[in-house]
């Protein structure tokens, strides 16, 4: 029934992927489905931001985060499942929905969060994702 499967973490947050991450595994050794773990680093292009990091940082950012996604992997997801690794930079609910649409995900699975004041006036990224993508997502709570 699902072929690719996305699933974004945030790998300084556990919550957005404790029950995110065994759901993923669970329909991939179901279905036979192929995993994308994708993490979304901040854009620091933008001349506000840029002007104080050195020339060559989001490279170095950039490599570290695959490092540490390749670890994450490596540690929680068993061999058998075919895994993609994607580190993407922008907009993290825009950079979800672009990932899905570029690898022709059948199914997003999101961890959830309890909401916060902010998440109420801004609406957190699964909120978005589900507003905004034509593929299916499943929030896992």
């Amino acid at each position: 029934m699902y072929t690719d499967i996305l699933l974004p973490v945030d790998l300084g947050n556990e919550s957005s992927w404790a029950k995110a991450l065994p759901a993923a595994i669970e329909y991939c050794e179901a279905f036979g489905s192929n995993l994308h773990v994708m993490t979304v680093m901040p854009d620091f292009r933008s001349p506000m931001v840029a002007q104080f990091f050195p020339d060559d940082h989001e490279d170095k950012l950039m490599d570290n985060a695959k490092d540490v996604l390749h670890k994450f992997v490596a540690d929680r997801v068993p061999e058998e499942i075919k895994v993609r690794h994607i580190v993407a930079d922008g907009t993290i609910y825009k950079a979800i929905i672009d990932t899905a649409e570029d690898i022709g995900a059948d199914l997003i699975i999101m961890g959830s969060h309890r909401p916060e004041l902010q998440d109420y006036l801004l609406g957190p990224n699964a909120a978005r994702v589900v507003r905004h993508s034509q593929k299916s997502v499943l929030v896992v709570r």
